[in-house]
C-alpha cells in the first residue's frame, strides 16, 4: 500500500504458509535513507557506512536520470528538477535468501516492476533477478562490483512509454546463500506524475 511505502522501518521474513501457494523464501529489512535519513543503531557503523552508501547512489542516480534526460532532448536535469528529487523518496532494501531445500516450489521475491523512477541493485555472485523478456523469465549475470539498473513504472509514466518499467522477480537456490540490495530511488512523495 501507499502507506507502506513512507514507513521509515520495516523488516520481516516472508515465510508464511497458511496465505502462500507459492513458497516466499526471504529475510529482508528496508529502512528510508532520504530525504529523512532513518538507520539501525546496531551493528557498530551501520549508520555511518549506510549514510555514505546512500549519498552515493543517489549521486549514480542523478547521473542516470540525466542521461535519459538527456536522450529525450531535454535538459540533463529535467527529470531531477521535474520530479523534485532533491526531496525524492529513496530506500535501502536488504535482502537474505537462504539456501532452499525445494527451491522449485518457493521464489524469493515474485514478479512485479518497481514504483519509483529507477532502483540501483547489487547481489552476491549467486545469481537470483530474473527478469521478463519477450514472454521468457531470463536470468542476470549481475556485474561484478556494480549496479544493475531498473528502471521503474513512474519512470515509464513520464517518458510516455519510450522508457518500460522491468518486469522482474528474484529466485531462490539450494546450493548457497544468496543477498542482495536494492536502492528504489522516486519523486518527492507529493510530486505529481505526468508526461515529460
Amino acid at each position: 500500500s501507499g502507506n507502506d511505502v513512507l514507513e521509515m522501518f520495516k523488516y520481516g521474513t516472508s515465510y508464511n504458509l497458511a496465505l502462500d501457494k507459492v513458497l516466499l523464501w526471504r529475510d529482508f529489512f528496508k529502512v528510508r535513507v532520504h530525504p529523512e535519513f532513518y538507520s539501525l543503531y546496531k551493528p557498530a557503523c551501520f549508520s555511518e557506512v549506510s549514510m555514505e552508501f546512500s549519498k552515493r547512489t543517489r549521486e549514480v542516480a542523478l547521473e542516470i536520470t540525466r542521461a535519459i534526460s538527456e536522450s529525450l532532448g531535454l535538459e540533463p536535469n529535467y527529470i531531477h528538477d521535474a520530479m523534485n528529487m532533491d526531496r525524492g523518496l529513496q530506500m535501502l532494501a536488504a535482502n537474505y535468501y537462504l539456501p532452499c531445500p525445494q527451491p522449485e516450489h518457493a521464489i524469493g521475491i515474485p514478479h512485479h516492476t518497481d514504483h519509483g523512477l529507477v532502483t540501483l541493485l547489487i547481489q552476491n555472485e549467486m545469481n537470483g533477478l530474473q527478469v521478463e523478456h519477450n514472454g521468457k523469465w531470463l536470468t542476470v549475470n549481475g556485474p561484478a562490483n556494480g549496479f544493475f539498473v531498473n528502471l521503474a513504472d513512474q519512470m515509464q509514466i513520464l517518458t510516455n512509454g519510450k522508457y518500460k518499467s522491468v518486469m522482474h522477480r528474484a529466485t531462490v537456490n539450494n546450493k548457497a546463500t544468496r543477498i542482495s540490495i536494492a536502492i528504489p530511488r522516486g519523486p518527492c512523495v507529493d510530486t505529481l506524475i505526468a508526461l515529460a
